[in-house]
């Protein structure tokens, strides 16, 4: 989408959410407002009131919103003292304590729908209503939502959107929500037996032998990679003291998201991120700047706490698995590396057919460091992503506290976009952990450092693949690689025979045993998404050929077991 259609929707959207608001104030009596921006896939507003909103109140609300709409509404800017405002807000509650807590000089704004809704807001907006004629929007669910996202305050009524610049965008998102159903990883998590998530642990998960298989087989192929791309392994503690958190940072900036525990007197964390120990693995040795770019990886378990109410499957969890890496480097360096991390970005997105799109996100409200030092590290990001020719979209005030970086966002099977793979350019760590490096004149000089990872959270994106394949894993990928079906049990021994042989060979086999008809198994066979079924008879017995089903299709194709082997292995070497 060009940026034009971007900033349009957002102002779209953003004034579809007053409109809601509106349509709100219209039905019902004594609202009180929270707020109502625009998100991915169009609106939300939360609201204070004795109505308990159904999905009853859906058509209702919709038809006012367009009749609000049809009104060709003016949407007009104000600029208000705190006391004006507090003054205007008066009767609502939340606005005012949201007027209060705005840093002292920062300037109040309102925009009005006309005369049919005014609000707190910055903006932006489109002019006039009658730019939203064509707007195709749906009333999507209510759910509850605490004011500011905190347990200790109330509980309001959040009522979400689908919005859209015409029909045909909202039936399209509508029918990949179909779909998206079908493919929830959770569902297909538990049919697949990968993982499953315990009210013993929550956000959680536990990874069942298949799983286990699946997440190895990732491992596998990143190892690869990296070691051929010139990492270097490590492995830190999953714990550390206080004082290297409050060093880093993150005690400051970052811990009502740690799990904390005491060692006798001292305060320990959890870690909720691996840099630290990256930082502690380089300054246990003095380095020179021939080993200069230094790529340390490490796969860290990490634990963060998030609130339960946004756990959801393995897309948002409480503890997982990074790939993640370090990499020390000089200033001139920048270009190149990045390159590099984009070269291995291209390499392993494409194995999965997944494609993506560049977003660099900026110094956040909450940062350290000097702003001089956050303009430079944004501008040397800038040049190496124009300077390699990747495009790019600015992402303002999204960057992490300690520095700027480049989210990578993949698209997946069926249209929708994650966030996975980040690189972070540091000049803050270094600093403030005093690493060093001896130059070519024999000086100590401070390196730059890039954070980066690919799958991002190695159990998030096995929640994205599972959903972008629909659970039908690509052969080198899967669980099950084969199962091998008797049409009797008279077969069963030549089917152990096939099965070792094919074991041997490091291709994962399974024999059916059951005592079952061969309709029967096959549908399980093909419930189970295994990529290829092997059929034995008495036929294949007096030929000592088999007879190979490939998924998604209903023919059968007679083999040697050796022309099999030799099939499936390239396919598997090949990674297909």
């Amino acid at each position: 989408m060009e940026k034009e259609q971007r900033d349009l929707l957002l102002k779209a959207r953003h004034t579809m959410a007053h409109v809601l608001a509106g349509a709100v104030k219209s039905i019902f009596k004594d609202v009180k407002f929270g707020i109502g921006p625009a998100i991915d896939n169009g609106f939300y507003y939360d609201f204070d009131m004795d109505h308990v909103i159904t999905e009853e109140d859906f058509e209702k609300i919709e038809q006012k919103m367009r009749e609000i709409i049809s009104q060709n509404l003016d949407m007009t800017k104000a600029v208000l003292t705190k006391e004006e405002a507090l003054e205007k807000f008066k009767d609502q509650p939340y606005k005012v304590e949201l007027i209060n807590d705005l840093p002292q000089g920062s300037e109040i704004s309102t925009y009005s729908l006309g005369d049919v809704f005014c609000d707190l807001c910055k903006g932006p907006h489109v002019e006039n209503t009658k730019m939203l004629r064509s707007f195709a929007f749906k009333i999507n669910r209510v759910s509850g939502a605490y004011w500011r996202g905190s347990e200790k305050n109330k509980m309001m009524q959040r009522v979400y959107v689908y919005g859209f610049l015409d029909k045909a965008e909202l039936k399209e998102y509508l029918k990949m929500l179909e779909e998206a159903q079908r493919r929830d990883h959770r569902k297909l998590g538990k049919e697949l037996g990968l993982f499953f998530i315990s009210d013993y642990a929550p956000g959680m998960p536990f990874y069942m032998p298949k799983g286990v298989t699946l997440k190895n087989e990732l491992i596998k192929y990143w190892r690869e990679v990296h070691q051929r791309a010139g990492y270097l392994e490590i492995e830190t503690p999953m714990a550390m003291n206080r004082r290297l958190w409050e060093v880093s940072g993150h005690w400051d900036h970052y811990k009502n998201n740690m799990y904390t525990f005491k060692v006798e007197e001292d305060d320990f964390a959890i870690k909720p991120m691996n840099c630290p120990g990256g930082m502690l693995y380089y300054k246990e040795n003095l380095h020179s700047y021939k080993e200069l770019p230094l790529r340390v990886a490490e796969l860290g378990k990490v634990h963060r706490q998030e609130a339960s109410g946004t756990l959801h499957g393995l897309f948002r969890v409480r503890c997982f698995t990074q790939d993640d890496a370090h990499i020390f480097l000089k200033k001139e360096q920048l270009e190149s590396e990045v390159k590099n991390i984009l070269s291995i970005v291209d390499e392993m997105y494409k194995t999965f057919n997944l494609s993506y799109h560049l977003e660099l996100s900026t110094m956040p409200e909450s940062h350290i460091g000097d702003i001089k030092d956050w303009q430079e590290a944004e501008e040397g990001l800038k040049n190496a992503l124009t300077h390699i020719g990747k495009e790019y979209v600015i992402n303002e005030g999204d960057g992490a506290f300690y520095g700027p970086k480049i989210d990578i966002h993949i698209k997946d099977a069926i249209g929708r976009t994650w966030q996975c793979g980040t690189i972070q350019l540091d000049m803050q760590l270094p600093k403030r952990f005093g690493i060093e490096y001896v130059d070519e004149d024999g000086t100590k000089k401070e390196p730059l450092m890039l954070h980066r990872v690919v799958y991002g959270s190695i159990d998030r994106f096995i929640g994205i693949i599972t959903e972008n394949y629909a659970g039908a894993f690509p052969t080198w990928l899967s669980p099950l690689q084969v199962m091998i079906v008797p049409i009797s049990e008279k077969f069963l021994d030549r089917c152990k025979e096939i099965e070792n042989s094919l074991k041997s060979n490091g291709i994962r086999t399974e024999v059916d045993e059951r005592n079952e008809k061969l309709g029967y198994k096959l549908r399980s066979a093909i419930s189970q998404k295994i990529p290829y079924v092997i059929i034995i008879g008495e036929n294949e017995v007096e030929s000592s050929t088999i007879s190979v089903r490939r998924r998604g299709q209903s023919e059968t194709k007679s083999y040697s077991l050796d022309e099999f082997t030799k099939e499936i292995l390239d396919e598997i070497n090949k990674r297909g």
